[in-house]
């Protein structure tokens, strides 16, 4: 068996959304995993120890979840494609470092299984409840990009593309999955090695004498990227800093270095953004959804077209940064926009600054251990619509 075929298993397969991530991260490159036990993240961690260190990979269990972030970055600097996953009590014990890999500009793939929560919570069951804290958790500005897969399928493919997208923005990515998806058996498709798509971080293209570690030179605002051994110099202190990496306290330094870090993903938003929609053409009322809800949901707006209600279906699949321009889209469109979620009503005030000027946002909320019926949304929906 080649190194290749150990990395991708082409075929059809009957698996749970956490193995499927972990097909997906050594499908995309990932060299390393660092870890700490977590329900419901646990099996990705399992799935990786047993197949990464026979594709040529490591697998090291950090003794916490801070420890196992500072592995994943120090593994990304020397130039290798690495990945952590954990849930929401976790990603609360990584922020120091998840802001450290955001100014340093180092880029790594985090899974975050969520659950219920707050504190310890219940392990064993699902909730939508970490969406600010992968967006918001550390301390400043910076953006960050999030990826919510509603199926085991889209946990192999999306974790592809958070590889793709952290090497390609330099920034940390989030695949911001919840127990429901994580722990759910489906069809996965995974196709040959050579049709998958992969990118690579930009490297420098001029002598060590000459690079200027956060120099920017194209206009998408994302420097390139010299590993640890390359012969460059690749200052990781997260001081605020000059171009070249010293530590600076001036004002113009820190604009203009925050306002990079912030221009490179939301400058980039609309190219960057996906989403999922069904029957906008004729719709007067509107379900936005995402992750595991976005399953009843979309179950909810086809029920009601059947019965000919005039309803349209929009799934987030990228959270951050938000798909302002094709919320606001699909409000021009309908009269009434309604937001489920596994949370108290989180996404829904994103979708209120974006479309409350031209439709009504309502919050369908529900704080987790127990997911939407599509019955549910359906009573919503049509009160709008008698």
């Amino acid at each position: 068996m080649t190194l290749a075929s150990k990395r991708v298993r082409t075929g059809t397969y009957f698996l749970q959304g956490n193995d499927a991530c972990g097909e997906g991260a050594l499908a995309a490159g990932c060299m390393l995993f660092a870890g700490y036990p977590i329900t419901p993240a646990t099996e990705i961690a399992e799935f990786m120890a047993g197949r990464l260190p026979r594709a040529g990979g490591i697998y090291v269990q950090g003794e916490d979840e801070l420890a196992s972030l500072g592995i994943v970055l120090g593994a990304s600097a020397a130039g290798w494609k690495a990945m952590t996953a954990t849930s929401g009590n976790g990603i609360c014990l990584m922020q120091e470092e998840i802001g450290y890999a955001a100014m340093t500009e180092i880029p790594c793939v985090i899974v975050d299984a969520q659950r219920a929560g707050p504190g310890t919570g219940i392990a064993t069951k699902s909730m939508q409840g970490d969406v600010y804290q992968v967006r918001y958790g550390s301390n400043g500005d910076y953006s960050i990009i999030a990826l919510a897969p509603s199926s085991p399928q889209e946990m192999f493919d999306l974790t592809i593309e958070a590889f793709n997208l952290a090497e390609k923005y330099r920034t940390p990515v989030f695949l911001l999955a919840d127990e429901i998806v994580s722990h759910m058996r489906e069809r996965v498709t995974i196709p040959p090695a050579e049709k998958i798509k992969l990118v690579e971080r930009k490297k420098p293209e001029v002598p060590p004498a000459q690079f200027v570690p956060f120099r920017a030179q194209t206009p998408d605002g994302v420097p390139p990227m010299p590993s640890f051994g390359d012969g460059y110099a690749l200052p990781v202190s997260s001081f605020a800093r000059s171009d070249t990496g010293r530590p600076t306290t001036d004002y113009q330094n820190q604009a203009r270095l925050v306002q990079r870090l912030w221009d490179k993903i939301e400058k980039h938003a609309d190219s960057i953004a996906r989403v999922e929609e069904e029957g906008l053409e004729d719709a007067r009322v509107a379900v936005v959804s995402y992750g595991s809800v976005s399953r009843a949901a979309k179950d909810a707006a086809r029920n009601l077209r059947r019965r000919g209600k005039p309803v349209a279906f929009l799934r987030l699949i990228t959270l951050w940064p938000f798909p302002d321009e094709r919320v606001r889209d699909l409000a021009r469109r309908v009269r009434a926009v309604w937001v489920p979620e596994m949370n108290m009503g989180k996404m829904v005030r994103e979708v209120e600054r974006v479309a409350g000027k031209y439709a009504e946002v309502f919050s369908l909320p529900k704080p987790g251990v127990d997911i939407h019926t599509p019955g549910e949304i359906e009573q919503a929906l049509e009160r709008m619509l008698a």
